[in-house]
């Protein structure tokens, strides 16, 4: 745990650091080139003063939204589904055969009552290649946002397979929210890995997540409200956003990639 944790920091100063501009270029084409990132969307490679600058690059222009309940990000969808009941606690997959506890997951940011009719979830896996931006899924208020601590372990499948209950053991932060349309209460939670300098929220700067000395608390907020697509804030690098939502509300499209303004769910 320490070692992911400081190795994470340390990355992260590195990938802060304004190399001069040929050495910069050519650290930032390579990283481009090697993960084979299409950048038709953003600024030349080349513009990006620093790593972390390309990283949590922005979109040149908007994307147009979909109807429904949209994508907060791009990635991968690694798993999807309905929360099961097992010892009188409700468990998701992580991946196949792997599972982890939602009231673990959570933490501190929801009652008891709004779990007892089980959840929709999935989990979006963004590669160190995606565009590292999140965003509203819909019209929504934001009730309160919840920082737990932990380690830093990679989140990638290999990873997943390798650690039980990895998502619950790692730094993370949770965000309740409640649909404006619809009324209903759902989670974004923000899952950091290893590499991930840091989770940065739009709405509050003042969170700081990746610190030496890190202790959980939960912040609520009044009439915090968004747009659906405006921006919640960017991973340094890339994670995992797990989202959840009361059963009955949403229904998943069954997909595997998706795109940030894609439609995620319809409305029930």
């Amino acid at each position: 745990m320490s070692f992911s944790k400081d190795s994470s920091r340390i990355f992260g100063l590195i990938a802060g650091f304004k190399f001069f501009k040929p050495l910069q270029k050519w650290i930032n084409e390579s990283y481009v080139k090697y993960f084979n990132i299409d950048m038709s969307e953003f600024k030349s490679p080349d513009e990006y003063e620093s790593l972390n600058a390309l990283f949590t690059r922005k979109l040149k222009k908007e994307r147009n939204l979909d109807e429904g309940f949209i994508s907060p990000s791009d990635g991968r969808i690694l798993q999807s589904g309905e929360t099961f009941l097992a010892d009188n606690e409700f468990f998701a997959f992580s991946i196949k055969g792997r599972t982890y506890s939602v009231e673990e997951l959570l933490k501190d940011s929801y009652e008891k009552e709004e779990l007892k009719n089980g959840l929709d979830y999935a989990n979006i896996y963004l590669s160190p290649k995606d565009y590292h931006r999140y965003h509203a899924p819909c019209d929504m208020q934001i009730l309160s946002l919840t920082y737990t601590s932990g380690a830093l372990f990679s989140v990638n499948e290999k990873h997943l397979f390798k650690i039980a209950n990895l998502y619950t053991q790692n730094e993370r932060v949770s965000l309740k929210c409640k649909s404006s349309e619809k009324g209903f209460i759902f989670w974004l939670v923000f899952v950091g890995a290893q590499n991930v300098g840091k989770m940065c929220f739009s709405f509050d700067k003042s969170v700081q997540t990746n610190m030496k000395i890190a202790h959980n608390f939960t912040r609520k907020y009044e009439n915090l409200n968004l747009k659906k697509g405006e921006e919640l804030g960017n991973f340094e690098l890339g994670s995992t956003i797990v989202v959840l939502s009361q059963k009955g509300h949403l229904h998943l499209k069954p997909k595997t990639m998706v795109k940030f303004g894609e439609k995620f769910a319809d409305f029930l």
